[in-house]
């Protein structure tokens, strides 16, 4: 089929600004604030009308101007004009040319493969999709997916599987906004629609609390641990005395720690806040640490294959083996945290920072540039005092009880 001329060329369709431009005949480039570049054709069908009683316009996407040439979109245009002039809606009669939900997921999980934190988080992202969209979703057009059809793949999982469903309607509405940029879809953004509509109920969720230890009970608890010479005795007594998460103790490597320096720089592709943390070192922690220089490991803290950490049970299994109920590896976390506030009576910030976490708005953690290192020595020494049974500590500690 020969395209019909036009008022736009190959040169403007690269240069032209953000906006909509009009080649003609309907056609329309939109250049998004972005720079993405996609087509749009509008129509009127004959003989069909609007909910008010006046002529059907409708605008359909061709595809984006970098897949899409400027004859192409003309072309498909054209055939979509002679459709709408024998009252046929192209949405329904139009040659099927608009790739599926499934094709546009699998398009997004591929481009983005590098932004991943780690390949486990990127499998997850698709994951979600293929279990609870793609059954339902998967095959259909993408431009031809509204609320309703979102809604069924949200309202099954929405109350019973709150954090999985949240995450899905997140995931779809990702897809669904690449496929409009790529000249694929028209319009809002069902999911978006569905969020402002307040279509779907409210979902209390609970907080997920790792049982922890009482900081009374620890430096019993740490006294018979220091007695057993197993990896996983070393690498939970580090865990205990650092409040760090199992994955940053196992997956910890010697160039990451400084013993001139006394400190432990854990990379931020580690960090679930993806930025540096640094953790003071003790010297009950360095007295763990050195002794294991000897191995010669690539991890401080090797498993059973040769430079290879720990398993991520080794830990838990270890509390099993010494009869510990009401306690994970993770919530020694909690019981750091218990144990600033009640007993070492720090600032917020300072207990807060000692754990990764962010502390403050935007606003606050664009001036507050300090990760109040030395003041955090001070309070991982005091609580290495504390778990070890420091008498100080202990004497400190029953003062506050009386």
């Amino acid at each position: 089929m020969a395209a019909l001329a036009g008022k736009l060329t190959k040169k403007l369709v690269e240069n032209l600004g953000p906006g909509r431009h009009g080649d003609g005949n309907g056609l329309y480039l939109v250049v998004d604030p972005s720079g993405a570049r996609r087509w749009i054709v509008r129509v009127v069908v004959k003989g069909q009308r609007n909910k008010k009683g006046g002529p059907l316009r409708t605008d359909f996407g061709l595809g984006g101007a970098d897949v899409v040439t400027l004859n192409q979109a003309r072309d498909r245009a054209l055939e979509y004009r002679r459709m709408a002039k024998q009252g046929l809606n192209p949405r329904y009669n139009a040659r099927q040319e608009i790739p599926t939900f499934e094709e546009v997921a699998q398009q997004v999980h591929i481009e983005r493969m590098p932004t991943w934190k780690n390949a486990k988080h990127g499998q997850q992202w698709i994951n979600t999709l293929r279990d609870y969209a793609f059954p339902k979703i998967g095959r259909m057009p993408v431009d031809s997916i509204g609320q309703p059809e979102a809604l069924m793949c949200l309202s099954p999982i929405w109350t019973e599987k709150h954090e999985t469903a949240r995450r899905l309607a997140q995931r779809i509405k990702i897809v669904l906004d690449v496929a409009k940029s790529k000249g694929f879809r028209v319009g809002e953004n069902p999911i978006t629609a569905i969020k402002d509509a307040g279509v779907l109920p409210k979902v209390k969720v609970k907080a997920k609390h790792h049982k922890a230890m009482a900081w009374q009970d620890v430096p019993a608890f740490y006294a018979d641990l220091k007695t057993r010479n197993a990896m996983a005795a070393k690498a939970l007594m580090f865990t205990c005395l650092t409040g760090s998460r199992t994955s940053e103790v196992l997956q910890m490597r010697w160039a990451e720690v400084d013993f001139e320096t006394r400190l432990w720089t854990c990379p931020p592709e580690r960090m679930k806040g993806g930025e540096v943390h640094r953790v003071p070192l003790t010297d009950e922690m360095v007295a763990i640490l050195q002794p294991l220089q000897a191995m010669q490991s690539d991890y401080v803290f090797e498993g059973q294959k040769r430079h290879k950490p720990l398993s991520n049970m080794a830990m838990l299994m270890l509390l099993r083996r010494m009869n510990v109920e009401g306690a994970t590896v993770h919530g020694f976390r909690s019981t750091f945290r218990v144990w600033a506030a009640e007993v070492a009576n720090v600032p917020r910030e300072v207990a807060e920072m000692s754990l990764a976490h962010r502390v403050g708005s935007e606003v606050e953690l664009a001036y507050q540039r300090s990760d109040l290192l030395e003041k955090r020595r001070g309070l991982m020494a005091r609580w290495s005092g504390f778990v070890m049974g420091d008498w100080a500590e202990l004497i400190a500690v029953e003062a506050l009880e009386r």
